[in-house]
């Protein structure tokens, strides 16, 4: 199967069209770039980086005596 051809593109539009109005079209896309822009700026704010391996218990700290249960 090809790619997305234009009337592909135009029978895509026409049923967002019909389900969301026009009026709430403009909403609608204004609110998914704003979340595009929001994804952006984090992504750039928070590099990844890897991950912290989980501190480990001294070898020479004294035993923990385990805890008994009140009867």
């Amino acid at each position: 199967m090809d790619a997305l051809s234009p009337m592909h593109l135009l029978i895509i539009l026409l049923i967002v069209l019909v389900l969301f109005g026009g009026r709430k079209l403009p909403e609608l896309m204004r609110g998914l770039g704003t979340g595009i822009r929001e994804f952006k700026e984090g992504m750039r704010d928070h590099p990844q980086t890897p991950p912290v391996p989980p501190a480990s218990t001294p070898t020479n700290a004294p035993p923990v005596a385990p805890v008994e249960p009140k009867k």
